[in-house]
């Protein structure tokens, strides 16, 4: 068992048999437990945490599937490792998708269907709409009707009654375990000078976009939307500083459905008239009444930002060829930064630079100096850089602080306060901070003591990848998966591939995690100028060790800097060319890059990129601390 991650909480097996006693009283065959929540959380409060309550696994992300005598937990490639570690296996199979042979869960949907057919029944699925998307119900619903497998909702969570209305009293968890708080932090407004938008031209836009496609409102589920949309931000959840709430915006009113006792002054002002302000309680209701009042109004729902549940409120009220099914507007909008949330991304990335730089260097002093270090002294450590900083708010994520075996773990969880840094081993550091107006996230990858020849060779492969895709230009109407396949081409040919994305969107002071961009094969959104994304490839064997070099970089309009075509004459197109501008200055190892390896572009890039490091970080930093950077910034210069 590995002490770094969770080690598997008491009284599974009778969580599992509550719960299918519930199973027995509703009727149901099975029940879905999904790692979202109402709002579709990928950080989930505490009182939320459903899934990882219930089965132990502490992945932010993966369902669980409880049948009556057999449960399933379904994850992709970030948490084999991590499933097999935290996961009872003689209760919960995990299913590994990806891998040859292993199921996904429609297939063994399929199979109970199957299975309940040839008895003459069918197959009850049970299901809380409030914790469904409804895209995933659509698909769901689509493969699973013809092998007799029905889907049910369920008013009121399963895995909740299990958990504080237990059966049985007194429940064995129940004896320690007091009410989670929710929904009570601080709701604060954020000033124009670091939106660089006010909540009422954010409207003016949404209600623009709204008429483009006939609609008249527009139910907001999502927090980071529900922020961003009014300038506000609170702590309700780990890591996001975003709140729990719900939205509404019609053509001429904009509703806010939160715990109105914990708003700021400051936020109410801000909101004037622009927004009226409900009890989070109130928000079925009213949108019950808006629609009742107007009938005709055509309502747009984005299905991949919506639940089930309130699917189910709308199609209560008005016929279903009112709901117009589309991508989510704020989303798009929330992803383009303008000029103001860029600069402010960019002074905040500064601040996570040059923290994690003054984190390198103290790993590096201190195993000089022979002071033995473990993963939590070094998570410890850049979170005490990053609260040096100017306007610090917390981390952006759990910092992943892993070495040896461990940093194979693509989401490793808590750093071992007992797992030691060894000469001869790597250290993977992937950590971000929230900063007022920006949040950050960042890896490097660094040797303890002297690198071996593999480790050497497969960090040279994993940079240059890297470097593929942050000096590549690209025309308007490139999508993520273009890119995603440009980065990951000469690893390929070194026979070397990861199993994540090579990047995702990022927020301005909000989630680390955003869309709808990103750079991975399942992303067909085009890269447009202000989107924010990081760029993250690596490698990892299990046993050995793990590599991720990750930066966050601003797509630019450069097609005023685009350089003639191959035979020297400008080919005449209109065509805009777009390209990456990084946020992130962070040196990375000297001694793991073969500089024989990198062809002439890369090397360009490099010493560039290094030369960049130096200039924006040497003037803040101490003489002790310029002569280090200097020194492993100046890989190449002697070849």
């Amino acid at each position: 068992m590995n002490l770094a991650l969770q080690t598997r909480p008491s009284y599974v097996s009778e969580k599992l048999a509550a719960l299918r006693s519930l199973l027995t009283e509703h009727h149901l065959d099975a029940y879905l437990v999904p790692s979202a929540d109402e709002h579709l959380n990928e950080y989930l409060p505490e009182l939320k945490q459903r899934r990882q309550w219930i089965s132990g696994f502490t992945g932010s992300a993966g369902d669980l599937l409880v049948a009556r005598s057999t449960a399933w937990l379904f994850v992709d490639s970030r948490y084999y490792e991590q499933a097999d570690l935290e996961v009872a296996a003689d209760l919960i199979q995990v299913v590994k998708l990806g891998l040859e042979g292993q199921k996904t869960l429609e297939e063994v949907l399929e199979e109970l269907g199957r299975s309940a057919n040839q008895t003459g029944t069918s197959y009850r699925l049970g299901f809380d709409p409030f914790t469904l998307v409804r895209s995933q119900f659509q698909t769901l619903e689509k493969r699973l009707a013809p092998f007799g497998v029905m889907l049910v909702p369920i008013s009121g969570n399963l895995v909740d009654q299990v958990r504080f209305s237990p059966l049985t009293k007194p429940a064995p968890w129940t004896a320690t375990e007091p009410l989670p708080n929710y929904a009570d932090s601080t709701v604060f407004a954020l000033p124009e000078d670091w939106t660089g938008e006010s909540v009422g031209q954010k409207l003016q836009r949404l209600r623009q976009e709204l008429q483009k496609t006939n609609a008249d409102l527009l139910p907001i589920t999502k927090l980071d939307q529900i922020a961003w949309l009014y300038n506000l931000r609170g702590w309700d959840i780990p890591y996001n500083p975003v709140f729990i709430a719900y939205a509404i915006v019609t053509p001429k009113q904009a509703f806010l459905f939160t715990n109105l006792s914990r708003l700021s002054a400051d936020s109410q002002q801000g909101l004037n008239s622009l927004v009226m302000l409900r009890p989070y309680e109130e928000y079925e209701p009213t949108l019950r009444s808006l629609l009742t009042d107007n009938p005709s109004w055509r309502v747009l729902l984005a299905p991949n930002h919506t639940t089930m549940g309130t699917y189910t409120l709308l199609t209560q009220v008005v016929d279903t060829a009112q709901i117009q099914e589309s991508s989510h507007p704020i989303e798009r909008m929330k992803a383009r930064k303008n000029a103001v949330e860029v600069a402010q991304m960019q002074q905040a990335n500064l601040k996570a630079s040059r923290a994690k730089t003054r984190t390198l260097k103290w790993v590096a002093d201190q195993l000089i100096a022979g002071t033995q270090l473990t993963e939590a002294d070094v998570a410890a450590a850049i979170e005490r850089f990053y609260a040096e900083e100017v306007d610090f708010q917390g981390l952006s994520f759990n910092t992943i602080a892993a070495t040896g075996a461990n940093s194979s773990i693509v989401h490793y969880g808590i750093p071992n306060p007992e797992v030691v840094l060894r000469s001869g081993d790597l250290l993977l550091l992937d950590s971000g901070a929230q900063y007022a107006g920006g949040t950050t996230d960042d890896t490097r990858t660094i040797a303890i003591g002297t690198p071996t020849a593999k480790q050497i060779e497969c960090y040279t492969a994993v940079l240059k990848a890297h470097i593929n895709c942050a000096m590549q230009r690209f025309p308007k109407g490139a999508t993520g998966a273009q890119l995603d396949g440009i980065t990951r081409s000469t690893l390929w040919q070194d026979g070397l591939d990861y199993g994540h994305g090579t990047g995702h969107g990022v927020g301005a002071f909000l989630n680390v995690h955003e869309g709808p961009n990103g750079i991975s094969k399942r992303v067909n959104q085009v890269l447009e100028p202000g989107m924010v994304t990081s760029v993250e490839p690596g490698y990892y064997e299990p046993g050995w060790g793990g590599i991720r070099i990750e930066n966050l970089y601003v797509v630019r309009d450069q097609s005023s800097t685009q350089t003639a075509s191959a035979t020297g004459e400008n080919d005449g197109s209109q065509t805009p060319w777009y390209g990456f501008e990084s946020l992130t200055y962070i040196p990375f190892d000297p001694q793991l890059i073969d500089w024989k390896c990198l062809n002439d572009r890369q090397r360009d890039w490099l010493s560039a990129y290094n030369r960049a490091i130096v200039e924006k970080l040497a003037p803040t930093l101490t003489p002790a601390e310029v002569t280090w950077l200097k020194q492993v910034c100046s890989v190449g210069d002697a070849e």
